[in-house]
């Protein structure tokens, strides 16, 4: 099976009609219409990308989801600012799909530091047992970074003690083969409490 596919059955197992979803890299919006049938008429989708051709590309895709949608042509560092401060601690999911574009300028990647600025970002929106599905590709330089530097961020953040709010988090990826993708599963696990 691949990692796509178990992510989506993941996220499928998790998300509900109703509920509030985030494609934190929108790309060409398959992620996004994944997430749009989940929550179905009643739910809410937020997207994110860089790339006005990513924006373009998820909406012609979504164009008869049911689902109340807004995407924003902004890297995923402004969830922050940028989210209705309403859903802070309500959202179901964000999804995470790093590197670039495909079919798009491959210079145009994912960088290191904005992405774990939108991961910590993501945990305060996260509602309890709200999920992160996060796939890494080590395949290119800025991925393998990517790869190295996030892993070791959650592995930190998930044992300092005065951390909030707490998670738990698998790695999934193919066994002897570095370059392949990595799918990152986590799970928030408390509430906030400040």
């Amino acid at each position: 099976m691949r990692l796509t596919d178990l992510a989506h059955n993941w996220l499928k197992q998790n998300i509900h009609p109703g509920d509030i979803v985030v494609d934190a890299t929108l790309g060409n919006g398959h992620d996004a219409l994944f997430l749009a049938n989940c929550v179905g008429s009643k739910g809410k989708i937020f997207g994110f990308d860089v790339q006005q051709q990513a924006i373009d590309e998820s909406q012609l895709r979504l164009l008869d989801c049911g689902c109340e949608k807004a995407f924003f042509l902004l890297g995923h560092q402004h969830l922050d600012t940028t989210l209705p401060p309403e859903l802070k601690g309500k959202v179901k999911a964000f999804t995470f799909n790093l590197g670039w574009l495909p079919g798009g300028d491959k210079n145009i990647t994912t960088q290191v530091t904005t992405t774990i600025d939108a991961l910590s970002q993501a945990l305060a929106w996260l509602s309890t047992n709200g999920i992160i599905s996060l796939m890494l590709y080590p395949g290119h330089t800025e991925g393998a970074q990517e790869k190295e530097e996030i892993l070791s961020w959650l592995a930190h953040a998930q044992t300092t003690k005065n951390m909030s709010p707490a998670f738990v988090y698998q790695k999934i990826e193919v066994p002897d083969r570095p370059l392949s993708p990595v799918l990152v599963q986590l799970k928030k696990t408390v509430k906030l409490t400040h």
